[in-house]
């Protein structure tokens, strides 16, 4: 008798084949970045990253509210300020962009969950994550100002703050300025593997925070390694961290499943800018089905280990799931 093995069966319909789903995404899963802007009256859209904007603090109710009723339950705020100087004071200004926009969107909508970045790169007038000396950017003493940016954010009622620079021991740092000031509750979603990416060039339009001068290869990682990123990863665990983010995301599935197989925490991947770009840009052109890759982009992301998506993609993807059901 000549058996045939027929995993076919298994794909013969639609109902069987969501049924037998190994990866499914889910609005629970995605976290929407927004970028603040001073001024009144603005919603410009970022013009290489089509369908997000700047917002003005005064033009944020329609567009949470449109987060909120689509299911989506945590933004990452990114806030874009006026004034920038070597020691990016605007970003722990107790009234700064980011705090106003904050107690803004508390006010709008108490229960969405308010994550803050935490950097320095769009408050610096040179644009690096860091305080500058002669050498470069001075790992310790920038250590004091990102516990100050926290702290202000976490005053201002951010649920969870979001460290980004790759300073040395910035986790740990912010954690005990944290508990220090009766924020134990106020959780940090570490960017523990991010990578000095080619990727994040349409966010440095849209932060206006690219360097201007030099580079970020001295405290971001090298994308030619991985077991780095495991011992960043584990650093992170020990300071503090709640959650661990993998950034960018599509170049480094591999990275996002060494971590998911080595270590027991959440685990969030940051689907960049640049890789948004050009998908989009591909669908503009016509070479790609919209909904069909994005969904392909994001399921690959989950399927390799992220418990968390951050995407400029979640607004479409929460309306195609509502749809959905």
């Amino acid at each position: 008798m000549n058996l045939i093995v027929r995993p076919r069966r298994l794909r013969i319909n639609k109902n069987i084949r969501s049924l037998i789903r190994e990866t499914k995404l889910s609005v629970d899963d995605l976290i929407y970045p927004l970028f603040l802007v001073e001024g009144e009256n603005i919603k410009e859209e970022i013009s290489s990253m089509p369908g997000n904007y700047h917002f003005s603090i005064d033009m944020l109710e329609e567009e949470i509210r449109e987060i909120s009723n689509l299911g989506i339950k945590a933004v990452l705020l990114f806030g874009v300020p006026n004034e920038k100087n070597p020691t990016g004071s605007e970003a722990y200004n107790d009234d700064g962009i980011v705090q106003k926009g904050i107690r803004e969107i508390k006010k709008i909508n108490k229960d969405i969950l308010v994550i803050t970045d935490i950097c320095m790169c769009q408050y610096t007038d040179h644009g690096h994550c860091g305080i500058i000396n002669e050498e470069g950017v001075d790992n310790d003493i920038t250590l004091e100002y990102l516990g100050k940016i926290a702290l202000s954010h976490a005053k201002a009622g951010a649920d969870m703050v979001a460290p980004s620079d790759m300073m040395d021991g910035r986790v740990g740092k912010i954690r005990e300025v944290l508990d220090a000031n009766g924020f134990t509750n106020v959780s940090i979603m570490a960017y523990s593997a991010k990578y000095a990416s080619a990727f994040y060039g349409p966010f440095r339009d849209a932060a206006h925070s690219k360097p201007q001068f030099g580079d970020r290869k001295t405290y971001q990682m090298d994308p030619s390694n991985s077991n780095e990123a495991l011992r960043e990863v584990e650093l992170d665990i020990i300071e503090g961290a709640d959650i661990v983010m993998i950034k960018p995301a599509l170049p480094y599935l591999d990275i996002i499943k060494k971590v998911k197989d080595n270590f027991n925490v959440p685990i969030a991947a940051y689907n960049v800018s640049g890789e948004y770009a050009m998908i989009k840009a591909a669908i503009e052109k016509g070479l790609v089905d919209e909904k069909a890759i994005i969904f392909e982009v994001l399921t690959s992301i989950k399927r390799a280990g992220a418990d968390i998506i951050i995407t400029y993609f979640a607004k479409d993807i929460a309306k195609w799931i509502g749809e959905e059901m």
